[in-house]
């Protein structure tokens, strides 16, 4: 019964939202599962020059070379101890018409279900411009995972690094 978009329909007719969850710095972050292809052990990355510093660089990922970004360090979630000491162990593959890159993560994700009436509006405290891909927060429980538009992470200037070959040259 499943409708697109990774919803379902209740019985009583509340809609549920798939969403994957997944842990930056200490806390809890979630997105769509629909917008994550796969998960996959991280493989060798190779470092590119002239990138942001949370882009890791590209890896071959199923034959596909990818960029690989780094959300903690994108996000300020770790310091210089953590970040030497950091093993991401996985790479969450996100891919869109336009789109294709993986993000680092520690541990396994985890899907859950939640009502979307349990995604609450996030509450910005500073420069909306710069929060503006936090599209909510779920509470569950003692729990609070905080929902992302992958997409909107990536500012204009930096989206180049991960569109598709096909998407560049349908832009020139």
């Amino acid at each position: 019964m499943s409708e697109q978009n990774g919803t379902e329909k209740t019985q009583d007719n509340g809609r549920l939202q798939q969403i994957v969850v997944f842990r930056l710095g200490h806390e809890e972050y979630g997105m769509p599962i629909d917008h994550i292809k796969e998960v996959v052990i991280t493989p060798a990355i190779t470092r590119m020059p002239q990138t942001p510093s949370f882009v890791r660089g590209v890896a071959n990922i199923r034959g596909n070379i990818i960029a690989i970004l780094d959300l903690e360090e994108k996000f300020g979630l770790r310091s210089n101890a953590e970040s030497e000491a950091s093993g991401s162990n996985f790479t969450l593959v996100i891919e869109s018409e336009e789109y294709k890159m993986g993000i680092l993560v520690r541990e396994v994700p985890n899907t859950l279900s939640v009502a979307v009436s349990s995604i609450e509006n996030a509450i910005f405290t500073g420069d909306q411009s710069e929060q503006a891909y936090i599209t909510g927060i779920v509470k569950l429980d003692k729990r609070l995972i905080i929902m992302i538009d992958i997409f909107k992470v990536i500012a204009d200037q930096e989206s180049q690094v991960f569109k598709k070959p096909s998407a560049q040259i349908a832009e020139a």
